[in-house]
């Protein structure tokens, strides 16, 4: 019979040896000098990755107890393994030798998971880490690694727990977006709630409001984000009460509220920031500086989380802040911000963002920005947001899609008090000082009206946009008649379009449609204005005299014309402007003023005044390459026919006209002459025709060396009983203008056939343009003469 072994005594055998395994085992990882492996490791790694990788330092294996385990498990050694002065190396292309370098980087393994074919870090610890980002204009860029792949699938698992570095350094160099900066990165001292720091950013962002817009603008601005987040709070309010009386939650509903659950519990759930961040250098050659925090590094690899951020930049003179949350920021799925923007002109965003957005005067939002990144396109929504542009409010939503061929800009922006003032500059129409301070090197010349700023149509083709901007309540010089402002801003690859631009005037309204072709250069454009109903007491605000007048003006305009500034599209314009007034009222003392007559302009200061009736008046002018010819301008009324003629040159901006007036009925004590308006816009000049005044006096003085009383004859006005013929005019006016394409010559214009018939107009015509039926069974009488065509053109 074979003799038995005791199992004790093999259990024994089985334990010494294994002991002495391991003894040797340590024995030989602390005694051999693992410098010996640098090479074999280097060149694995530099198989692995397909970049050079050098381990110029110590390499060294050590053991540990695990810091944190309990009963038996404390006492098997963890291995931990460090190495010194590590380098990854850079493409041939790139301008540093190096894309990573790191000062020392050590970390344990857990052994027991091992068993089960898991390597499992606790912690990676790292010293001094830095990289150095590329990119080239032909897109190649510097972090993108070839990595071989396996032929099978790895049986392994790695579970890396922590990424621990006090300190670190990441160079970024970009030529697609014309970026040099270098940022710095810290730990924190303990982790911070997002809570904490959107408290942080909101305060300091109100700061920095009040250095751009003022403190004044900083409180408005403050009052409206309060207003909104009261309105906000009241409508969740009311939508929570209706939905509560309404019996059973529907399944919407359900859904709807298990959605706001979820959200509240995903931001409940969004880690504390980790790391701290500072960031200088240059942005398309602005110069960027900033701060910030985001979570910790291993939190990015988290995609059921939100990764929190916080920035707070400064690039030129334009103040980005934002606080919130990134999903998977790995792959940038979403972002959920809320955006604080301030600045000198929100067309400094072009740089920044690629929207052309207008120059404005210094300027303060917030709002939510959401963001959805997919490959189809990304979209942006600007939520809710409310700010201070000047000295108006402005609030609204848009929204930002970046599709293909061009991105798409759309919303809905509304300012309930809106500063006149602060639409100067997108026209180039603001002071030499405020193009200065936002950086534009045009100055407009002192004798010129006409902005010479030019638009930037070299921007129109980035991106299409259709936004509507309402202004519900203009605050203005009380000079001005303008009450209100809507448009609908079309801008489509490269065209801007204002379909309308429309203005509240004098209780009526005027809309334009302006075509603006940036694709071209110059610049083509087309203009169709239409006044409706503007009463004359309201166009003339501050004027006493015009406040007991009656009767609406109503016009239309159409023109073409080429530049790439206001002034220019002026220069080159091409085109028609009508305007007509019926069935209307004006006070006599300015009647009289227009003539001369002393007398009663002296009884009407003394004794009151009285009204006139407007019987009709047209102003018909053809504008050809710049200059405005008045072809038709004539005013009748009970007392005297008014006509003007000459011309305006919008080249020059320089003014040549003659009014003449020409008295109804018998006037006594008159110096009755023509009037002109010269000068330019800037400087006009108003006055009396010398000349023919001087005839006048003239014959006083020689008249009264004779006669005394004969010094009367020459202030004495005859009768020119000789009305318009205002229905015809009056049909005429209403013929719509007509413009040619832009950049070619407005054709010649005949006279209005009223001017050369030589028919005898009716003696009374209605302000409507018909002439008053004689009663039944009588015949009418015969009018008086029309009105010759010098009278109509004021010669």
């Amino acid at each position: 019979m074979a003799q038995r072994l005791p199992v004790g005594k093999i259990a024994a055998w089985f334990v010494a040896v294994l002991a002495v395994l391991i003894a040797a085992l340590v024995v030989f990882f602390l005694t051999f000098d693992w410098n010996r492996a640098r090479p074999w490791i280097d060149d694995k790694v530099t198989q692995a990755i397909g970049r050079q990788f050098h381990i110029t330092g110590d390499l060294k294996i050590g053991w540990q107890r695990p810091p944190r385990e309990t009963g038996w498990r404390r006492w098997v050694p963890w291995p931990r393994f460090s190495a010194q002065n590590i380098t990854i190396a850079n493409p041939d292309w790139a301008r540093h030798p190096q894309f990573a370098t790191l000062d020392e980087i050590d970390f344990q393994v857990e052994v027991l998971p091992l068993l089960a074919r898991d390597i499992v870090i606790p912690t990676i610890n790292l010293v001094n880490p830095s990289i150095d980002l590329e990119r080239l204009e032909d897109n190649r860029n510097n972090w993108t690694f070839r990595f071989n792949q396996p032929t099978e699938p790895s049986t392994w698992n790695l579970k890396l727990h922590d990424i621990a570095f006090a300190t670190g350094r990441v160079a970024y160099a970009d030529q697609i977006t014309q970026a040099d900066m270098q940022v710095g990165l810290d730990t924190l001292g303990q982790p911070v709630p997002i809570g904490d720091v959107m408290k942080q950013q909101e305060q300091a962002s109100r700061k920095s409001s009040a250095q751009v817009v003022g403190n004044s603008g900083a409180t408005q601005l403050h009052k409206q984000v309060e207003a909104r987040q009261a309105e906000a709070s009241a409508a969740s309010a009311a939508s929570s009460a209706a939905a509560a009386s309404s019996g059973p939650a529907s399944p919407a509903s359900t859904s709807a509220n298990t959605g706001t659950t979820s959200q509240q519990k995903s931001k409940s759930s969004v880690p504390p920031y980790g790391l701290g961040w500072t960031v200088r250098g240059t942005y398309r050659k602005t110069a960027v500086s900033g701060s910030g925090k985001v979570g910790g590094v291993l939190a990015l690899q988290d995609t059921t989380r939100p990764f929190p951020v916080q920035a707070d930049v400064k690039i030129g003179d334009t103040h980005i802040a934002l606080a919130g949350t990134v999903t998977a920021p790995a792959h940038l799925a979403a972002l959920d911000l809320q955006l604080w923007l301030q600045g000198v002109s929100m067309a400094h965003l072009y740089p920044i963002a690629g929207v052309p957005l207008p120059e404005t005067p210094p300027y303060a939002t917030e709002g939510r920005l959401v963001g959805q990144f997919a490959e189809d396109g990304n979209v942006f929504k600007y939520e809710n947001f409310t700010g201070r542009v000047g000295g108006s409010d402005v609030n609204g939503s848009t929204v930002y899609v970046g599709k293909k061929p061009r991105p798409m800009l759309s919303g809905e922006v509304v300012s309930n008090l809106l500063q006149f003032s602060d639409l100067a500059p997108i026209i180039g129409a603001d002071t030499n000082a405020s193009k200065a301070k936002r950086g534009d090197e045009t100055r407009q010349p002192a004798n010129r009206a006409l902005p010479v700023e030019e638009f930037r149509t070299d921007r129109w083709k980035a991106i299409d946009a259709d936004v509507k901007f309402t202004g519900r309540r203009i605050i203005k010089n009380p000079a001005l008649p303008i009450t209100d402002l809507y448009t609908h801003v079309i801008l489509t690859d490269g065209v801007l379009a204002l379909e309308p631009l429309k203005f509240g005037v004098a209780g009526g309204t005027l809309a334009s449609n302006i075509h603006l072709d940036g694709s071209t250069a110059p610049l083509k454009g087309r203009f169709a204005t239409q006044a409706r109903h503007l009463k004359l007491k309201q166009l003339f605000p501050t004027v006493k005299t015009m406040q007991s007048a009656l009767g609406e003006v109503n016009g239309d305009a159409a023109l073409s014309a080429t530049g790439n500034s206001p002034a220019a599209l002026a220069a080159t314009s091409n085109g028609e402007v009508k305007a007509l007034v019926t069935d209307g009222t004006i006070s006599r003392l300015y009647m009289e003023a227009a003539g001369l007559n002393v007398a009663n302009v002296v009884y009407e200061k003394l004794f009151g005044k009285r009204d006139v009736k407007i019987n009709c008046a047209a102003a018909d002018f053809v504008v050809t390459n710049g200059v405005l010819e008045s072809r038709v301008f004539a005013l009748d009324t009970d007392d005297a026919v008014i006509n003007m003629d000459g011309h305006i040159d919008l080249r020059t901006e320089q003014m040549d006209l003659g009014i003449h007036p020409h008295t109804k009925g018998f006037r006594v004590v008159t110096l009755r002459s023509p009037l002109y308006v010269k000068g330019t816009f800037k400087n006009p000049h108003v006055g009396v025709n010398a000349a023919a005044l001087a005839v006048r006096g003239g014959a006083v003085v020689v008249l009264g060396l004779v006669n005394p009383f004969a010094t009367l004859i020459p202030l004495i006005a005859p009768s020119n009983n000789k009305p318009l013929p205002c229905a015809q005019m009056l049909a005429d006016m209403r013929a719509a203008p007509s413009a040619p394409p832009a950049g070619q010559k407005q054709r010649e214009k005949a006279a209005p056939a009223y001017l050369a018939s030589g028919t005898a107009g009716p003696a009374e015509d209605s302000p409507g343009g018909s002439a008053r039926t004689p009663a039944a069974g009588k015949t009418a009488p015969a009018g008086p003469a029309a009105a010759s065509e010098a009278q109509y053109r004021g010669r």
